[in-house]
């Protein structure tokens, strides 16, 4: 019989729903049961693709003896932690300081009140390295709640008190003063003085860290498992950017190649999975989240912009097109995930034996394809193989000595063959719900890519996808987080309100249609309503009108997603550039320079923290485009415009006679009746440019001018 999980959207909790465990939602039913009755609530925190997740329910959520010890003393609340990211950064940092780890499935024990008094991840069903089974985790709990409550009690206050300082920066009570930075000459020194001195030195210490940290062999940073952290590799293109350090350069390149030429990348299919669970990127974690896939595709994308190499150029549109067909709702969101796990097995629908191939492409051509892609008998993952290419095909063209053409023909026709054999197989669980904040990076590598390349189909699934967004994830006005099947019912956080803000951004600047721009201003303004406090100087994750847990979330690091207050930084920041208004600046510096010093210490978990400290520092190139909308000349214009990797640019412009108030666009005009460029820096202009030639070199003289200016050596 199913439990009340049956009653909701997220693809996760209905997994859940016939359980024999009477599970609740998060929400005021199980609170007030758990208060009435005196019962410690089992909270269990998972997501629809965690490999892990799906193993403890198999073990122990589907057992009935389980289930009724679990029923018999606990209240029992199940919550996906990608609609309530909320609740799942209180109670990780919970299970973090007192475990000194966490993960999913994260399992925590709490007070009728929410107070977190024990917690962990994965329990086995029986007694496994040291580790109790869950039934005996369920015994000790209820037997220490009825039994030892005063000692749970003192626990669970110390612990709160500790989560209410890692909740507020630098580790100080919520509601506390302190000097921006921390004390010292930031009480002096206005934000702007301030942010010029402390961030190059910043910036610097960052990059030799990561330099430190990397690896020269494979690319990637530190040892086994591997992330792809594209939020790190922006920070290093921008610190490239703006100093000419080829290091810094390079370590983005020999990993973003290794990443696209090992397991990590779907071969057949495009797009990545989720991590490398070695050190050379070979075995994947093959799960596919939405998240990784629109963030990658625009470090692949500023990697083309940078090197022209049309190796990326590929792995961007593969990446995207992947995300057009398999993660597309008609209505024009994208689904969160793909599972990791097929026919019970993780990664079964993306290995291959040779006889497999052989039978869909011959014996002389599977030959020539296992080769390249290193198929063997032995397999190269538990006795199958992972597609990878572990040469350069023009090393293989050669040891084959068929020309470099027509290899690449012959195995493009043949990952078609195989990606077509393969949709016959049972394809891993889609998790089809649609998030406001991931859809966003999606959305703003659409539009970034549709304007760079030339894809018109790219922008118009942005445009679709930013109408779908404001208005079936909008209601009276406010932004909701998460929808499926029509229904939407959370409201959204920091997150979603900033990475959406910045997407129409992009999007306006691809395609210089002022609708996205308002909307993107309104965001902004919501944005500091709801989520910024003037008093203590910054962000908080939810909105504070929100729900009131016992701690009110705050997350200023990096996770597999950049953290919402470096995306709301990053959108203050950009729209201060374009509407002119000194507030949204001023109070992004102030935000940026509250986190400085945890920065300082922990660069590598700060990486789009550290861009907008970039952003921060370079006046904005102001690239204006006046023309009528859809003509070849504009489009030319556009084309340039976007061409090249210049992060600090910004661009504005449209049709003349529908331009937006934007202090940029005052007195500039179209002349001798052509499509017409200015380029701009802190509001000083060209001379009128005719032409994408004109453009362009004017553009290019721009970023000599930068180089020369900020390339110098810092200090520090």
């Amino acid at each position: 019989m199913p439990n009340r999980l049956a009653q909701e959207t997220s693809p996760y909790l209905l997994q859940h729903s016939e359980n024999p465990v009477d599970w609740f939602p998060w929400g005021e039913e199980a609170l007030s049961k758990a208060r009435a009755e005196d019962k410690p609530i089992l909270l269990s925190i998972g997501y629809s693709a965690c490999h892990w997740c799906h193993v403890m329910e198999r073990e122990s959520f589907e057992d009935e003896e389980t289930a009724s010890l679990m029923n018999e003393g606990f209240v029992n609340i199940k919550v996906d932690r990608e609609e309530r990211p909320d609740l799942d950064s209180v109670y990780m940092r919970a299970v973090q300081a007192s475990m000194g780890q966490g993960g999913w499935p994260l399992t925590a024990f709490l007070t009728p009140d929410g107070r977190f008094f024990y917690g962990g991840t994965y329990f086995p069903p029986e007694p496994r390295h040291g580790m109790p089974s869950f039934r005996q985790l369920l015994a000790a709990m209820l037997d220490a709640y009825r039994n030892r409550r005063k000692e749970i009690e003192k626990a669970s206050n110390q612990l709160l008190d500790l989560l209410r300082g890692a909740s507020s920066p630098e580790g100080r009570p919520q509601g506390s003063r302190s000097a921006p930075g921390g004390g010292g000459a930031g009480e002096e020194e206005a934000p702007e003085a301030h942010i010029a001195k402390i961030g190059p030195k910043t910036l610097d210490h960052a990059a030799r860290f990561l330099a430190g940290q990397f690896d020269p062999v494979h690319g990637g940073f530190g040892p086994a498992p591997k992330f792809p952290q594209p939020v790190t590799l922006e920070f290093l293109l921008r610190f490239y950017d703006r100093t000419g350090k080829e290091e810094a350069l390079g370590m983005v390149l020999a990993t973003l190649r290794s990443m696209a030429r090992g397991g990590m990348r779907d071969h057949l299919g495009g797009g990545f999975h989720r991590y490398s669970v070695d050190d050379r990127w070979l075995a994947p974690h093959f799960e596919k989240m939405l998240y990784d896939n629109g963030l990658l595709a625009r470090v692949y994308l500023h990697a083309f912009q940078i090197t022209g190499d049309p190796e990326f150029e590929d792995i961007v549109t593969s990446t995207l097109d992947y995300i057009l067909e398999d993660l597309r709702d008609p209505e024009g969101g994208f689904y969160s995930a793909r599972d990791a796990d097929s026919e019970g097995e993780e990664g079964l629908f993306y290995l291959w034996r040779p006889e497999e191939i052989e039978a869909v492409l011959g014996k002389e051509e599977g030959a020539l394809f296992g080769r390249a892609y290193d198929v063997s008998i032995p397999g190269n993952f538990q006795g199958q193989n992972i597609l990878h290419l572990p040469r350069e095909l023009d090393s293989l063209a050669k040891t084959e000595e068929v020309p470099q053409e027509e290899l690449d023909s012959r195995l493009g026709q043949d990952r078609a063959s195989l990606r077509e054999a393969r949709s016959h197989r049972e394809h891993p669980f889609r998790d089809e719900k649609v998030l406001v904040g991931w859809n966003s990076f999606v959305l703003r590598a659409l539009a970034e890519a549709g304007s760079t390349l030339g894809r018109a189909d790219y922008l118009d699934a942005a445009r679709k996808n930013a109408t779908f967004l404001l208005h079936s994830l909008r209601h009276e006005g406010r932004l909701l987080r998460s929808w499926k099947e029509g229904e939407s019912r959370i409201p959204a956080f920091l997150e979603d309100y900033a990475g959406l803000g910045n997407a129409l951004l992009t999007l306006y600047e691809g395609c210089l249609e002022p609708r996205w721009l308002e909307e993107a201003k309104e965001l902004a303004d919501q944005l500091l309503e709801l989520f910024w406090e003037e008093e203590e100087g910054l962000f908080y994750d939810s909105p504070r009108d929100g729900e009131k847990l016992v701690v009110r979330p705050r997350e200023v690091m990096d996770n597999a997603t950049p953290s919402g207050n470096s995306l709301a930084i990053e959108l203050l920041l950009r729209a201060s550039a374009i509407f002119g208004i000194d507030e949204y600046r001023q109070v992004a510096l102030r935000a940026l320079i509250r986190e400085a010093a945890a920065v300082e210490r922990f660069p590598s978990a700060f990486g789009r923290l550290l861009s907008t400290i970039s952003l921060s520092l370079a006046p904005p190139l102001e690239v204006v485009l006046l023309g009528r909308t859809g003509s070849r000349e504009m489009e030319a214009l556009r084309r340039v415009a976007h061409r090249r990797y210049l992060p600090s640019r910004i661009v504005v412009g449209g049709d003349p006679g529908k331009l937006p108030p934007l202090p940029l666009l005052e007195g500039r005009e179209v002349r001798s009746g052509r499509a017409t460029a200015y380029v701009c820096r802190e509001f000083t202009c060209t001379a009128p440019l005719l032409g994408p030639e004109a453009l362009g070199r004017e553009l290019e003289r721009s970023v000599r001018r930068t180089l020369e200016v900020d390339g110098e050596p810092q200090e520090g």
